[in-house]
């Protein structure tokens, strides 16, 4: 028969009564409404062991998992995390690695959880660059600019090689080491190039320091002074294969300073650096 608009609490002790007046059997009331026999006997026991309190519903939730990390292995973990707050979930299980402790996951789980990591605060980006690319139909439209990674020499001393590249003729037109990849001495490289080759349309780079920076559009110093002299700084995607094919590479460094091309200076209409910049 269809439930009628009350709560299940009532059901149970209207169904227990009935059964306790004699009224009808166990099957005839477990019929009317539409349980199992075995649910009518359990409820029947509950009723009889504890009263109406016995008629609650019960937790159906497990009592303890199966996987779960017994309460000693966890005393444990947040006992040697607190005597070392810098090591990590790896490091942690690294060092008790004789004792049968949960994975390293498990144990990040654990900390976040008794308010015993800090989270990171988010890093902030480069703006990226929504502008089309310039195409390079002549020499001295586009030059490429990058630093290539630094190393060390035979001597130890560490070098930045920074290469400028016309993208046109792929002509190298600088490969100079520096001390520090900051705007001063980038700025006097590019200084350098544009009164020997003159100045291009756009300067095309990635989004490292110094072409680009976190603040507004993404500009950094550097772009900016590219801007006041007229040159258009253009950065490209990372992970993009076709502008990262159009900067310079370190191959095709070597075959420009091995005298490959013509200067991109060769090109009519090339502009000059102004005076007293």
């Amino acid at each position: 028969m269809p439930w009628k608009a009350s709560s299940v609490m009532e059901e149970k002790v209207r169904f227990v009564l009935e059964y306790e007046q004699d009224e009808r059997s166990m099957t005839e009331l477990c019929q009317v409404y539409g349980i199992a026999r075995e649910t009518g006997y359990v409820w029947l026991r509950r009723y009889r062991e504890r009263g109406l309190e016995g008629l609650v519903e019960l937790n159906r939730a497990a009592l303890r998992h199966g996987n779960q990390t017994p309460a000693e292995t966890e005393q444990a973990v947040l006992e040697l995390r607190q005597a070392h707050m810098r090591w990590g979930p790896r490091k942690l299980k690294r060092d008790q690695a004789q004792q049968r402790w949960p994975a390293a996951s498990t144990i990040g789980e654990l900390l976040k959880r008794e308010g015993l990591v800090v989270g990171r605060k988010p890093r902030r980006r480069t703006a990226p660059y929504t502008e089309p690319l310039a195409h390079a139909d002549g020499p001295n439209r586009v030059w490429c600019a990058d630093f290539k990674g630094w190393f060390r020499t035979s001597d130890g001393e560490r070098i930045d090689p920074l290469t400028l590249s016309d993208a046109y003729s792929r002509y190298l037109l600088r490969c100079q080491g520096v001390e520090k990849t900051d705007t001063q001495r980038t700025r006097a490289i590019f200084e350098a190039a544009f009164r020997e080759y003159g100045m291009p349309r756009a300067i095309r780079t990635d989004n490292g320091a110094p072409f680009a920076s976190t603040a507004v559009g993404g500009l950094s110093r550097l772009a900016v002074w590219w801007m006041k002299l007229g040159i258009v700084p253009e950065r490209i995607q990372a992970g993009a294969e076709r502008a990262a094919r159009a900067h310079a590479s370190h191959a095709e460094a070597g075959d420009g300073a091995a005298g490959g091309g013509q200067p991109a200076s060769a090109a009519a209409g090339v502009r000059s650096l102004p005076r007293g910049v």
